[in-house]
């Protein structure tokens, strides 16, 4: 009888004592400018069979992020960082893979600005013709980055944006 109950009591402490908070489970992810956009990117690619990443996401964005789009028109439209998982969790998730193609990075202090270009996949193997380009801001705040907002624009016949920025040297 003490059996059932103590062995249950420990493996709950133990995993409340030895689990990790995401503080530590993700502080490698905020360390330098590139590991943050490395996981801005992982957070979002997966298989299907891959869970999401929200509280991984939350961590690397600061508490107030702005999301803006740019539709083809150009036209901007913001939303907090949250609204991005509504349409997560009320579909099916499929396999998605944004890669990223090419980085320029501007930092000046404790602000960073990134520019970044990307190609959206449903197999990480097999290159695809949809690709967009990433505006992302940061700033470095107590030992760590913060993604403080994105805007993300994607290619259209209207605008080769990715062409024109690959091409640039």
């Amino acid at each position: 009888m003490i059996k059932n109950i103590i062995l249950p009591f420990l493996l709950l402490t133990c995993s409340l004592v030895f689990a990790q908070s995401p503080n530590d489970q993700y502080a490698q992810d905020v360390q330098s400018i590139d590991a943050i956009i490395t996981a801005y990117y992982e957070v979002v690619s997966g298989s299907s069979e891959d869970p999401w990443q929200f509280d991984r996401d939350r961590y690397i964005h600061s508490p107030n992020a702005v999301i803006t789009r740019l539709n083809e028109n150009g036209k901007a439209e913001s939303h907090a960082l949250e609204a991005e998982y509504i349409p997560l969790a009320l579909s099916p998730k499929e396999d998605f893979y944004e890669i990223e193609l090419k980085r320029t990075v501007s930092q000046f202090g404790r602000l960073a600005q990134v520019w970044s270009a990307f190609e959206i996949r449903d197999n990480p193997e097999i290159e695809s013709a949809v690709r967009g380009l990433n505006s992302i801001q940061l700033h470095y705040e107590n030992g760590r980055w913060w993604i403080d907002s994105w805007t993300c624009e994607m290619e259209s016949e209207r605008s080769k944006i990715v062409n024109e920025f690959i091409g640039q040297k």
